[in-house]
């Protein structure tokens, strides 16, 4: 059969690093409800109220990690869409991102035009959540109910304790952690905890205790995105065999003054200093492709915070982009992705 589509969906990035295009990226992102969960009238002042300066700012960030070839994480999910290429039989591998270009709504007419009517789509975020998952799944429904499109979707669900997904991680790793360090910090995306609190299906049990990630029921698990970063990060270590004192867990990536999960990677890049830290290996493992909040959040911010407290080298793990192991694995979790749409 080769009518059979995977759609690969990651989060996007800003066509240049020009101011705007940084602010045309940058207002698409936040006024996405499930990004800011605000109303409407509130997230569009606060947005605004953002996009007055933030622009300027993010372009220069942009600029410091820019490639010749574009966007580090359109340039790497190119990569693991040719190595998907040779994975995946059904037919076509396709590339969108949520936000930018190429957009879910342009990839999916390009298909049904080709006659496809099987799509397996596949959101690149190991861990839960509605500001990753959610809203690529709502946008793919949105284009398909507007354009009237036939179209059957698998959808990949979240891969956070998937053996192959583990394995592909510590495989890729393993050469940064076997050439020494005194600690290793896996740094996760961070989210504001009221994103928690109200897909809490208990009502009550979501950041109410030291351990009510590792203590999470079944059904708060499935929803619980911190939850599901602590299970990843301890398999991670289980499979490498690191001793609790040899790793710990971050929440990066803090926008406005709600309260985030926590620990703060940067407050966690201080202790670790402060603890006598010299050489710290710094891992995303919330990113399947390095981007923004990689290499120029962790690999030149962070590091210059680290340097800055005491440390004497922070080292980033590159994340699995286009990794040897990383297409079979993801192939893997594609073909038995459950049909849904």
């Amino acid at each position: 059969m080769t009518d059979h589509a995977l759609l690969l969906v990651n989060l996007g990035s800003p066509a240049s690093t020009e101011v705007a295009d940084v602010r045309r990226y940058l207002n698409q992102f936040l006024m996405d409800p499930y990004v800011i969960d605000l109303p409407w009238p509130v997230r569009r002042l606060l947005v605004s109220l953002i996009l007055w300066k933030r622009p300027a700012a993010s372009a220069h960030a942009y600029a410091s990690i820019w490639w010749d070839e574009g966007s580090p994480l359109v340039a790497l999910s190119r990569r693991l869409q040719t190595q998907m290429q040779g994975q995946w039989r059904h037919g076509p591998v396709e590339l969108a991102m949520r936000y930018g270009e190429p957009s879910i709504e342009s990839v999916l007419l390009r298909l049904a035009s080709q006659g496809i009517r099987q799509v397996t789509l596949a959101p690149l975020y190991p861990q839960f959540a509605d500001s990753t998952v959610t809203t690529v799944i709502e946008e793919a429904k949105r284009v398909v109910r507007e354009h009237q499109l036939v179209m059957q979707f698998a959808i990949l669900q979240p891969f956070y304790q998937q053996p192959e997904y583990i394995a592909a991680l510590a495989e890729s790793a393993k050469p940064h952690l076997q050439a020494g360090f005194d600690h290793l910090l896996l740094s996760f995306h961070g989210l504001p905890e009221r994103h928690l609190h109200k897909l809490d299906p208990t009502g009550g049990q979501c950041l109410k205790g030291p351990d009510c990630c590792r203590t999470a029921t079944p059904e708060l698990l499935a929803v619980c995105y911190r939850a599901q970063c602590l299970r990843s990060a301890e398999l991670f270590a289980a499979q490498l065999g690191l001793k609790p004192e040899q790793w710990s867990v971050s929440f990066q990536s803090r926008l406005g003054r709600a309260k985030w999960i926590e620990p703060y990677t940067e407050a966690r890049l201080h202790e670790l200093a402060g603890q006598g830290v010299k050489k710290l290996l710094v891992m995303c493992p919330a990113f399947v492709a390095d981007c923004i909040e990689t290499l120029e959040e962790i690999g030149i911010r962070g590091r210059e915070e680290f340097l800055a407290a005491g440390g004497e080298e922070l080292l980033l793990v590159p994340c699995l982009n286009d990794h040897p192991a990383w297409g079979p694995a993801l192939n893997s979790l594609c073909e038995r992705a459950p049909q849904a749409l």
